[in-house]
């Protein structure tokens, strides 16, 4: 299979869909691999360790495009690329389509097949190609909501840790999962206090019996959050429904009830976003303000820390590219129902239900839609 990598160009983006350790692992499976020249150069991955891993380096998104049999990416293909995809073309890469019915449109019209790694599934029910990258933000939405919180920044100039004689700050982490343990994981290194919210007990459970006192522990209700946010400092918005908008969880009359100055981050804003005030920025101008709170929704977080997440990523999403490289994509995705799980549109179907749903479009189940 010839495989095309093509440099990302959402703003501030530096990830690439593919390291040189990946494309020599595909290239020993006897593919073809293509990287788009300089595409990893920004966090030092040269065209020279492209080459010597056993890949052609081309010029132009475009050539890629058109020749490729199958596109890697990072973030979901924007208005550009979607023009040039193509039917029969396997697109594997984050989708996010529940709030974007423009890319879900142009997908749905290219014919293409769309793999979206945020819906790729485990033996355990968890989201494997989504949890390193949920892992790197849950990481980062602590140090954007330090430094959201300084006074020069619009925060009320409060500091995590606090120090001797000064009480520190309070977080609450709406969501347990993946993003939630590790935002929580940061706040708790950094001597804030933690309040937790989850609705399932056997999370909570498992959380009080790792950290202890260390963490607080609530299930979560629209009350419960209202009740906390008149005296919480930092807010990470941390729930996902795979595929699905993210619920809205504080609304914009209950800002009122919080501090001048207290931050908002909401880690699932690819998703919607789970606040009512949020919307996407981008990490040239991350924050804004409403109502006197301080709002942070990058909508790809990970990409400040682009080499890590790089690494990361194609770690977990390696294996199924060369499930889907040696199989074929349907061969590959009706072998694996996680990997089927992944499969969001094909041949101008949508085959993932929440998807369908939210949009208003008709749900074909993949299984149905490829045979």
């Amino acid at each position: 299979m010839l495989i095309g990598v093509p440099k990302e160009i959402k703003n501030h983006e530096y990830r690439i869909g593919l390291t040189p350790a990946g494309a020599r692992e595909l290239v020993s499976h006897g593919h073809r691999v293509m990287v788009q020249r300089d595409g990893g150069k920004a966090i030092g991955l040269t065209n020279e360790m492209y080459v010597k891993a056993g890949a052609e380096i081309v010029d132009t998104a475009e050539e890629i495009f058109a020749r490729a049999e199958m596109i890697i990416k990072v973030k979901e293909p924007q208005p550009v690329e979607c023009a040039m995809l193509r039917p029969g073309q396997v697109l594997y890469t984050y989708l996010h389509l529940a709030p974007d019915p423009a890319q879900t449109a142009a997908l749905v019209k290219s014919g293409c097949t769309a793999i979206a790694y945020e819906t790729v599934t485990d033996k355990r029910g968890g989201l494997p190609l989504l949890a390193p990258m949920s892992e790197v933000a849950g990481r980062m939405s602590i140090q954007a909501g330090a430094h959201a919180l300084e006074k020069a920044q619009g925060g009320s100039g409060v500091l995590l840790g606090g120090v001797p004689g000064v009480k520190p700050a309070e977080v609450m982490v709406i969501g347990g999962g993946v993003v939630g343990i590790n935002a929580a994981r940061m706040a708790m290194g950094l001597n804030a206090h933690v309040t937790i919210l989850d609705r399932s007990l056997e999370r909570l459970k498992y959380l009080d019996e790792v950290y202890g006192h260390q963490l607080t522990t609530i299930y979560s209700t629209h009350d419960a959050i209202e009740e906390r946010l008149p005296d919480t400092d930092l807010v990470i918005g941390a729930v996902l429904i795979p595929g699905a908008a993210a619920p809205k969880l504080v609304s914009r009359q209950q800002l009122g009830l919080m501090r001048p100055g207290s931050v908002l981050v909401d880690v699932a804003i690819d998703q919607g976003g789970c606040f009512e005030t949020s919307k996407a920025t981008t990490h040239q101008n991350p924050t804004y303000e409403v109502d006197g709170v301080i709002h942070y929704c990058v909508a790809n977080m990970p990409g400040g820390v682009a080499r890590t997440s790089t690494f990361a990523l194609t770690n977990a999403t390696l294996p199924f590219a060369v499930q889907l490289a040696n199989k074929g994509a349907k061969k590959a995705l009706l072998d694996d129902p996680h990997l089927l799980n992944g499969l969001n549109v094909h041949a101008g179907k949508i085959t993932y239900k929440a998807v369908a749903d939210d949009l208003g479009y008709e749900y074909v189940p993949a299984e149905k839609a490829l045979g």
